[in-house]
Protein backbone atom coordinates (compact mmCIF):
# COMPACT_ATOMS: atom_id res chain seq x y z
CA UNK A 1 0.00 0.00 0.00
CA UNK A 2 1.51 3.37 -1.02
CA UNK A 3 2.56 5.60 1.86
CA UNK A 4 0.33 8.64 2.57
CA UNK A 5 2.47 11.75 2.96
CA UNK A 6 1.53 15.11 4.44
CA UNK A 7 -0.77 16.87 1.95
CA UNK A 8 0.93 19.68 0.02
CA UNK A 9 -0.86 22.96 -0.54
CA UNK A 10 -1.70 24.23 -4.02
CA UNK A 11 0.97 26.94 -3.60
CA UNK A 12 3.59 24.38 -2.65
CA UNK A 13 2.76 22.23 -5.66
CA UNK A 14 3.08 25.24 -7.97
CA UNK A 15 6.64 25.79 -6.75
CA UNK A 16 7.87 22.29 -7.57
CA UNK A 17 10.68 22.54 -10.17
CA UNK A 18 12.82 19.42 -9.79
CA UNK A 19 12.44 16.82 -12.52
CA UNK A 20 10.99 13.56 -11.22
CA UNK A 21 8.02 12.22 -9.27
CA UNK A 22 6.76 14.20 -6.24
CA UNK A 23 4.14 12.74 -3.87
CA UNK A 24 1.64 15.47 -2.98
CA UNK A 25 -0.26 13.63 -0.26
CA UNK A 26 -3.97 13.51 0.50
CA UNK A 27 -4.41 10.19 -1.35
CA UNK A 28 -1.97 7.29 -1.21
CA UNK A 29 0.10 7.04 -4.42
CA UNK A 30 -0.92 10.44 -5.82
CA UNK A 31 1.90 12.58 -7.17
CA UNK A 32 2.98 15.01 -9.83
CA UNK A 33 5.49 13.98 -12.48
CA UNK A 34 7.82 16.72 -13.76
CA UNK A 35 9.86 16.29 -16.91
CA UNK A 36 11.64 18.51 -19.38
CA UNK A 37 9.69 19.60 -22.44
CA UNK A 38 10.79 18.05 -25.72
CA UNK A 39 10.22 21.34 -27.52
CA UNK A 40 12.15 23.61 -25.16
CA UNK A 41 14.97 22.91 -22.70
CA UNK A 42 13.78 25.74 -20.46
CA UNK A 43 10.21 24.48 -20.24
CA UNK A 44 8.89 21.87 -17.82
CA UNK A 45 5.89 19.56 -18.29
CA UNK A 46 3.84 18.60 -15.22
CA UNK A 47 1.27 15.80 -15.13
CA UNK A 48 -0.63 13.93 -12.43
CA UNK A 49 0.19 10.29 -11.78
CA UNK A 50 -1.42 7.88 -9.33
CA UNK A 51 0.48 4.69 -8.50
CA UNK A 52 -1.91 1.92 -7.44
CA UNK A 53 -2.15 -1.85 -7.18
CA UNK A 54 -4.68 -3.44 -9.54
CA UNK A 55 -4.77 -7.13 -8.77
CA UNK A 56 -1.17 -8.19 -8.30
CA UNK A 57 0.21 -5.47 -10.58
CA UNK A 58 1.44 -2.02 -9.65
CA UNK A 59 0.35 0.42 -12.38
CA UNK A 60 0.51 4.20 -12.91
CA UNK A 61 -2.75 5.96 -13.80
CA UNK A 62 -2.72 9.32 -15.56
CA UNK A 63 -5.06 11.98 -14.16
CA UNK A 64 -4.33 14.81 -16.57
CA UNK A 65 -1.93 17.73 -16.90
CA UNK A 66 -1.13 20.33 -14.27
CA UNK A 67 -2.31 23.08 -13.89
CA UNK A 68 -5.25 22.21 -16.21
CA UNK A 69 -6.22 19.70 -13.53
CA UNK A 70 -5.94 21.45 -10.16
CA UNK A 71 -4.61 19.90 -6.96
CA UNK A 72 -8.13 19.59 -5.53
CA UNK A 73 -9.50 18.01 -8.73
CA UNK A 74 -6.60 15.54 -8.89
CA UNK A 75 -7.30 14.39 -5.33
CA UNK A 76 -11.01 14.04 -6.15
CA UNK A 77 -10.26 11.83 -9.18
CA UNK A 78 -7.74 9.83 -7.18
CA UNK A 79 -10.29 9.10 -4.44
CA UNK A 80 -12.79 7.93 -7.06
CA UNK A 81 -10.13 5.55 -8.46
CA UNK A 82 -9.56 4.17 -4.93
CA UNK A 83 -13.29 3.49 -4.54
CA UNK A 84 -13.48 1.84 -7.99
CA UNK A 85 -10.57 -0.48 -7.19
CA UNK A 86 -12.14 -1.45 -3.85
CA UNK A 87 -15.33 -2.34 -5.76
CA UNK A 88 -13.45 -4.48 -8.25
CA UNK A 89 -13.56 -1.92 -11.09
CA UNK A 90 -10.45 -1.29 -13.17
CA UNK A 91 -10.24 2.52 -13.65
CA UNK A 92 -8.52 1.99 -17.01
CA UNK A 93 -11.38 -0.08 -18.38
CA UNK A 94 -13.92 2.36 -16.96
CA UNK A 95 -12.14 5.32 -18.58
CA UNK A 96 -11.96 3.52 -21.93
CA UNK A 97 -15.68 2.64 -21.78
CA UNK A 98 -16.62 6.24 -20.99
CA UNK A 99 -14.50 7.54 -23.87
CA UNK A 100 -16.03 5.00 -26.25
CA UNK A 101 -19.56 5.95 -25.15
CA UNK A 102 -18.77 9.62 -25.65
CA UNK A 103 -17.44 9.06 -29.16
CA UNK A 104 -20.43 6.89 -30.02
CA UNK A 105 -22.82 9.51 -28.69
CA UNK A 106 -21.08 12.26 -30.65
CA UNK A 107 -21.18 10.19 -33.84
CA UNK A 108 -24.94 9.80 -33.50
CA UNK A 109 -25.56 13.48 -32.90
CA UNK A 110 -26.64 14.77 -36.29
CA UNK A 111 -28.68 17.78 -37.34
CA UNK A 112 -31.46 17.53 -39.90
CA UNK A 113 -29.36 19.43 -42.44
CA UNK A 114 -26.39 17.10 -41.93
CA UNK A 115 -28.63 14.07 -42.46
CA UNK A 116 -30.22 15.63 -45.54
CA UNK A 117 -26.86 16.31 -47.15
CA UNK A 118 -25.61 12.82 -46.28
CA UNK A 119 -28.74 11.27 -47.79
CA UNK A 120 -28.48 13.29 -51.02
CA UNK A 121 -24.81 12.38 -51.37
CA UNK A 122 -25.53 8.69 -50.80
CA UNK A 123 -28.34 8.74 -53.38
CA UNK A 124 -26.69 10.97 -55.98
CA UNK A 125 -27.18 8.32 -58.67
CA UNK A 126 -30.91 8.00 -57.94
CA UNK A 127 -31.85 11.40 -59.33
CA UNK A 128 -33.17 11.54 -62.89
CA UNK A 129 -30.75 14.33 -63.73
CA UNK A 130 -28.79 17.19 -62.20
CA UNK A 131 -31.86 19.42 -62.27
CA UNK A 132 -33.81 16.90 -60.18
CA UNK A 133 -31.02 16.79 -57.59
CA UNK A 134 -30.91 20.59 -57.42
CA UNK A 135 -34.69 20.70 -56.97
CA UNK A 136 -34.37 18.41 -53.94
CA UNK A 137 -31.66 20.60 -52.45
CA UNK A 138 -33.41 23.88 -53.29
CA UNK A 139 -36.76 22.94 -51.73
CA UNK A 140 -35.07 21.80 -48.52
CA UNK A 141 -32.95 24.95 -48.34
CA UNK A 142 -35.94 27.20 -48.94
CA UNK A 143 -38.63 25.54 -46.86
CA UNK A 144 -37.09 23.01 -44.43
CA UNK A 145 -33.67 24.18 -43.28
CA UNK A 146 -34.88 27.50 -41.79
CA UNK A 147 -37.10 25.51 -39.38
CA UNK A 148 -35.40 22.12 -39.05
CA UNK A 149 -31.87 22.47 -40.38
CA UNK A 150 -29.97 23.16 -37.15
CA UNK A 151 -32.10 20.90 -34.93
CA UNK A 152 -30.87 17.44 -33.96
CA UNK A 153 -32.87 14.78 -35.80
CA UNK A 154 -33.23 12.97 -32.49
CA UNK A 155 -35.04 15.95 -30.95
CA UNK A 156 -37.40 17.01 -33.77
CA UNK A 157 -41.11 16.44 -33.09
CA UNK A 158 -44.20 16.41 -35.28
CA UNK A 159 -44.90 19.96 -34.04
CA UNK A 160 -41.63 21.09 -35.62
CA UNK A 161 -42.62 19.48 -38.92
CA UNK A 162 -46.08 21.07 -38.74
CA UNK A 163 -44.48 24.46 -38.10
CA UNK A 164 -42.42 23.93 -41.24
CA UNK A 165 -45.39 22.99 -43.42
CA UNK A 166 -47.56 25.76 -41.97
CA UNK A 167 -44.92 28.48 -42.28
CA UNK A 168 -46.25 31.88 -43.44
CA UNK A 169 -46.41 32.22 -47.21
CA UNK A 170 -47.21 35.20 -49.42
CA UNK A 171 -48.08 34.91 -53.09
CA UNK A 172 -46.37 37.86 -54.75
CA UNK A 173 -48.43 37.54 -57.92
CA UNK A 174 -51.83 37.63 -56.23
CA UNK A 175 -50.66 39.50 -53.09
CA UNK A 176 -52.56 36.97 -50.99
CA UNK A 177 -51.20 35.44 -47.78
CA UNK A 178 -51.66 32.19 -45.91
CA UNK A 179 -49.73 29.10 -44.91
CA UNK A 180 -47.30 27.22 -47.12
CA UNK A 181 -49.54 24.14 -46.98
CA UNK A 182 -52.62 26.08 -48.05
CA UNK A 183 -51.02 28.39 -50.63
CA UNK A 184 -48.57 25.99 -52.30
CA UNK A 185 -50.08 22.62 -51.49
CA UNK A 186 -48.40 20.62 -54.24
CA UNK A 187 -44.94 21.94 -53.37
CA UNK A 188 -45.60 21.57 -49.63
CA UNK A 189 -46.67 17.95 -50.11
CA UNK A 190 -43.45 17.32 -52.04
CA UNK A 191 -41.42 18.91 -49.23
CA UNK A 192 -43.25 16.77 -46.64
CA UNK A 193 -42.32 13.65 -48.57
CA UNK A 194 -38.68 14.69 -48.75
CA UNK A 195 -38.56 15.51 -45.04
CA UNK A 196 -40.01 12.05 -44.31
CA UNK A 197 -37.32 10.45 -46.46
CA UNK A 198 -34.59 12.26 -44.51
CA UNK A 199 -36.04 11.00 -41.22
CA UNK A 200 -36.26 7.45 -42.62
CA UNK A 201 -32.54 7.74 -43.39
CA UNK A 202 -31.81 9.09 -39.89
CA UNK A 203 -33.75 6.28 -38.19
CA UNK A 204 -32.05 3.52 -40.19
CA UNK A 205 -28.68 5.17 -39.52
CA UNK A 206 -29.52 5.13 -35.78
CA UNK A 207 -29.36 8.91 -35.41
CA UNK A 208 -32.96 8.76 -34.20
CA UNK A 209 -34.75 6.02 -32.25
CA UNK A 210 -38.35 7.26 -32.26
CA UNK A 211 -41.12 7.45 -34.87
CA UNK A 212 -40.80 9.42 -38.08
CA UNK A 213 -42.39 12.83 -37.29
CA UNK A 214 -43.12 13.52 -40.97
CA UNK A 215 -45.28 10.42 -41.48
CA UNK A 216 -48.54 11.31 -43.21
CA UNK A 217 -50.83 8.35 -42.49
CA UNK A 218 -52.06 8.41 -38.94
CA UNK A 219 -49.98 11.43 -37.97
CA UNK A 220 -49.79 14.54 -40.15
CA UNK A 221 -53.11 13.68 -41.81
CA UNK A 222 -54.79 14.29 -38.46
CA UNK A 223 -53.39 17.83 -38.35
CA UNK A 224 -53.42 19.01 -41.97
CA UNK A 225 -56.13 19.26 -44.59
CA UNK A 226 -55.90 16.70 -47.35
CA UNK A 227 -54.21 18.21 -50.42
CA UNK A 228 -57.11 17.15 -52.64
CA UNK A 229 -59.50 19.13 -50.45
CA UNK A 230 -57.48 22.34 -50.60
CA UNK A 231 -56.74 22.87 -54.25
CA UNK A 232 -57.88 21.40 -57.49
CA UNK A 233 -55.19 20.36 -59.92
CA UNK A 234 -54.39 23.34 -62.12
CA UNK A 235 -53.41 22.38 -65.64
CA UNK A 236 -50.98 24.47 -67.61
CA UNK A 237 -52.90 26.99 -69.76
CA UNK A 238 -52.73 25.99 -73.39
CA UNK A 239 -53.03 27.77 -76.72
CA UNK A 240 -56.26 26.48 -78.36
CA UNK A 241 -55.44 24.22 -81.29
CA UNK A 242 -57.59 26.43 -83.53
CA UNK A 243 -55.03 29.22 -82.95
CA UNK A 244 -51.81 27.17 -82.96
CA UNK A 245 -51.19 27.61 -86.73
CA UNK A 246 -51.23 31.40 -86.37
CA UNK A 247 -48.94 31.12 -83.35
CA UNK A 248 -46.48 28.95 -85.29
CA UNK A 249 -46.36 31.49 -88.13
CA UNK A 250 -45.36 34.23 -85.67
CA UNK A 251 -42.90 31.92 -83.92
CA UNK A 252 -41.17 30.85 -87.15
CA UNK A 253 -40.50 34.48 -87.99
CA UNK A 254 -38.00 34.50 -85.12
CA UNK A 255 -34.46 33.17 -85.48
CA UNK A 256 -33.49 32.82 -81.82
CA UNK A 257 -32.45 29.43 -80.49
CA UNK A 258 -35.25 29.63 -77.90
CA UNK A 259 -37.80 30.11 -80.70
CA UNK A 260 -36.43 27.05 -82.51
CA UNK A 261 -36.56 25.03 -79.28
CA UNK A 262 -40.19 26.03 -78.69
CA UNK A 263 -41.09 25.16 -82.29
CA UNK A 264 -39.47 21.74 -81.90
CA UNK A 265 -41.33 21.24 -78.60
CA UNK A 266 -44.67 21.98 -80.23
CA UNK A 267 -44.03 19.67 -83.19
CA UNK A 268 -42.90 16.71 -81.07
CA UNK A 269 -45.44 16.95 -78.23
CA UNK A 270 -42.89 16.15 -75.52
CA UNK A 271 -42.05 17.84 -72.23
CA UNK A 272 -39.98 21.00 -72.12
CA UNK A 273 -37.09 19.41 -70.22
CA UNK A 274 -36.54 16.74 -72.89
CA UNK A 275 -36.23 19.43 -75.57
CA UNK A 276 -33.98 21.73 -73.57
CA UNK A 277 -31.63 18.88 -72.61
CA UNK A 278 -31.60 17.24 -76.05
CA UNK A 279 -28.28 16.39 -77.69
CA UNK A 280 -27.29 15.73 -81.30
CA UNK A 281 -26.34 12.14 -80.50
CA UNK A 282 -30.02 11.42 -79.76
CA UNK A 283 -31.12 12.21 -83.34
CA UNK A 284 -31.25 9.38 -85.88
CA UNK A 285 -31.52 11.32 -89.13
CA UNK A 286 -31.57 8.19 -91.31
CA UNK A 287 -34.65 6.76 -89.61
CA UNK A 288 -36.11 10.13 -88.62
CA UNK A 289 -36.28 9.24 -84.92
CA UNK A 290 -35.40 11.15 -81.78
CA UNK A 291 -34.17 8.67 -79.16
CA UNK A 292 -34.64 10.37 -75.80
CA UNK A 293 -32.49 8.70 -73.08
CA UNK A 294 -33.89 7.98 -69.59
CA UNK A 295 -31.94 10.85 -68.04
CA UNK A 296 -33.80 13.35 -70.23
CA UNK A 297 -37.33 12.18 -69.41
CA UNK A 298 -39.53 12.84 -66.39
CA UNK A 299 -40.38 9.14 -66.04
CA UNK A 300 -36.71 8.10 -66.28
CA UNK A 301 -37.70 5.80 -69.15
CA UNK A 302 -36.35 5.96 -72.73
CA UNK A 303 -38.74 7.31 -75.34
CA UNK A 304 -38.69 7.35 -79.14
CA UNK A 305 -40.22 10.23 -81.06
CA UNK A 306 -40.95 9.84 -84.79
CA UNK A 307 -39.86 13.09 -86.43
CA UNK A 308 -41.98 14.58 -89.23
CA UNK A 309 -40.20 16.21 -92.20
CA UNK A 310 -40.71 19.70 -90.72
CA UNK A 311 -38.82 18.71 -87.56
CA UNK A 312 -35.96 17.22 -89.59
CA UNK A 313 -35.71 20.43 -91.62
CA UNK A 314 -35.65 22.51 -88.45
CA UNK A 315 -32.81 20.42 -87.00
CA UNK A 316 -30.75 20.52 -90.19
CA UNK A 317 -31.05 24.29 -90.23
CA UNK A 318 -29.53 24.68 -86.75
CA UNK A 319 -25.83 25.39 -86.17
CA UNK A 320 -23.71 22.65 -84.63
CA UNK A 321 -21.19 24.05 -82.14
CA UNK A 322 -17.87 22.21 -81.88
CA UNK A 323 -17.44 20.66 -78.48
CA UNK A 324 -21.05 21.28 -77.44
CA UNK A 325 -23.41 18.29 -77.75
CA UNK A 326 -26.58 20.31 -77.11
CA UNK A 327 -29.07 20.96 -79.86
CA UNK A 328 -30.50 24.08 -78.22
CA UNK A 329 -27.67 25.59 -76.13
CA UNK A 330 -28.02 28.82 -74.21
CA UNK A 331 -25.57 31.69 -74.86
CA UNK A 332 -23.47 30.23 -72.02
CA UNK A 333 -23.34 26.86 -73.77
CA UNK A 334 -25.53 25.02 -71.26
CA UNK A 335 -29.15 23.86 -71.58
CA UNK A 336 -31.79 26.52 -72.00
CA UNK A 337 -33.74 27.28 -68.86
CA UNK A 338 -37.47 26.68 -68.61
CA UNK A 339 -37.97 30.38 -67.92
CA UNK A 340 -36.37 31.26 -71.28
CA UNK A 341 -39.19 29.62 -73.21
CA UNK A 342 -41.79 31.10 -70.88
CA UNK A 343 -40.34 34.58 -71.34
CA UNK A 344 -40.43 34.14 -75.11
CA UNK A 345 -44.17 33.51 -74.97
CA UNK A 346 -44.75 36.38 -72.53
CA UNK A 347 -42.93 38.74 -74.87
CA UNK A 348 -44.95 37.51 -77.85
CA UNK A 349 -48.14 38.08 -75.91
CA UNK A 350 -46.99 41.57 -74.91
CA UNK A 351 -46.31 42.31 -78.60
CA UNK A 352 -49.86 41.21 -79.54
CA UNK A 353 -48.49 38.26 -81.54
CA UNK A 354 -51.04 36.03 -79.85
CA UNK A 355 -53.75 36.64 -77.24
CA UNK A 356 -54.38 33.38 -75.38
CA UNK A 357 -52.92 32.53 -71.97
CA UNK A 358 -50.89 29.54 -73.09
CA UNK A 359 -47.48 28.56 -71.71
CA UNK A 360 -44.83 26.19 -73.16
CA UNK A 361 -45.95 23.20 -71.03
CA UNK A 362 -49.49 23.70 -72.32
CA UNK A 363 -48.70 22.69 -75.91
CA UNK A 364 -48.90 19.03 -75.00
CA UNK A 365 -52.53 19.70 -74.06
CA UNK A 366 -52.97 21.57 -77.35
CA UNK A 367 -51.72 18.49 -79.20
CA UNK A 368 -53.91 16.08 -77.20
CA UNK A 369 -57.02 18.21 -77.71
CA UNK A 370 -56.38 18.37 -81.44
CA UNK A 371 -55.75 14.63 -81.70
CA UNK A 372 -58.91 13.84 -79.74
CA UNK A 373 -61.16 16.27 -81.62
CA UNK A 374 -59.78 16.13 -85.16
CA UNK A 375 -58.45 12.58 -85.63
CA UNK A 376 -59.61 9.02 -85.04
CA UNK A 377 -56.38 7.68 -83.64
CA UNK A 378 -56.94 5.40 -80.61
CA UNK A 379 -56.36 6.81 -77.16
CA UNK A 380 -53.35 4.52 -76.64
CA UNK A 381 -51.51 6.07 -79.57
CA UNK A 382 -52.30 9.60 -78.45
CA UNK A 383 -51.08 8.89 -74.92
CA UNK A 384 -47.83 7.27 -75.99
CA UNK A 385 -47.18 10.23 -78.29
CA UNK A 386 -47.13 12.54 -75.27
CA UNK A 387 -45.01 10.16 -73.13
CA UNK A 388 -47.89 8.95 -70.95
CA UNK A 389 -48.07 5.38 -69.69
CA UNK A 390 -50.82 3.26 -71.19
CA UNK A 391 -53.05 0.77 -69.38
CA UNK A 392 -52.62 -1.27 -66.20
CA UNK A 393 -49.73 -3.57 -65.33
CA UNK A 394 -51.23 -6.49 -67.24
CA UNK A 395 -51.66 -4.47 -70.41
CA UNK A 396 -48.13 -3.09 -70.11
CA UNK A 397 -46.75 -6.61 -69.77
CA UNK A 398 -48.30 -7.72 -73.05
CA UNK A 399 -47.71 -4.54 -75.02
CA UNK A 400 -44.21 -4.97 -76.42
CA UNK A 401 -44.25 -2.08 -78.90
CA UNK A 402 -44.22 1.68 -78.53
CA UNK A 403 -46.47 2.00 -81.62
CA UNK A 404 -43.76 4.00 -83.36
CA UNK A 405 -44.97 3.79 -86.96
CA UNK A 406 -48.59 4.48 -86.04
CA UNK A 407 -47.40 7.47 -84.06
CA UNK A 408 -45.32 8.57 -87.04
CA UNK A 409 -48.45 9.04 -89.12
CA UNK A 410 -50.07 10.98 -86.26
CA UNK A 411 -47.06 13.30 -85.87
CA UNK A 412 -46.89 13.98 -89.61
CA UNK A 413 -50.56 15.02 -89.59
CA UNK A 414 -49.91 17.22 -86.56
CA UNK A 415 -46.94 18.91 -88.25
CA UNK A 416 -49.02 19.52 -91.36
CA UNK A 417 -51.78 21.01 -89.22
CA UNK A 418 -49.27 23.37 -87.60
CA UNK A 419 -48.31 24.67 -91.06
CA UNK A 420 -51.81 26.01 -91.67
CA UNK A 421 -52.83 29.44 -90.46
CA UNK A 422 -56.50 30.30 -89.92
CA UNK A 423 -56.49 32.23 -93.20
CA UNK A 424 -55.06 29.29 -95.16
CA UNK A 425 -57.33 26.69 -93.61
CA UNK A 426 -60.49 28.76 -93.70
CA UNK A 427 -62.54 27.08 -91.01
CA UNK A 428 -59.32 25.68 -89.49
CA UNK A 429 -60.87 22.21 -89.51
CA UNK A 430 -58.96 19.17 -90.78
CA UNK A 431 -60.41 16.00 -92.19
CA UNK A 432 -60.96 13.08 -89.84
CA UNK A 433 -59.03 9.89 -90.50
CA UNK A 434 -61.14 6.99 -91.61
CA UNK A 435 -58.89 4.33 -90.14
CA UNK A 436 -56.03 4.41 -87.61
Amino acid sequence: MPKIVQPMTALAVSKLKIIGFHAVGGVAGLGIQIRQSSSSEAALVRSWIMRVMIGNQRVPLGLGSYPQVSVAKAREIALQYVDDIKNGIDPRAKKKALKSALLKSKDKTKTFEECAKAYMEAHASDYRNEKHRKQWEATLQTYAYPYLGKLLVSDITMKDVLKTLNQPFKDIATKSSGTFWAMRTETAKRVQGRIKTIFDYAIVSEYRNSINPATWTGYLETQLAKPTKIQKVEHHPAVPYEEVGDFMAKLRAKNSISAKALEFLIMTGVRSGSVRDSEWSEIDFDNKIWNIPPGHTKTNQPHRVPLPPQAISLLKGLPVIDGNPRIFPSPQGVSLSDSTLSKLMRDMRSNDEFHSVGVPHGFRSTFRDWAADRTKYPDDIRKVATMHEVGDDTQKAYQRTDLLEKRRRLMIEWANFLDKTSVESGSNVTQLRKKA
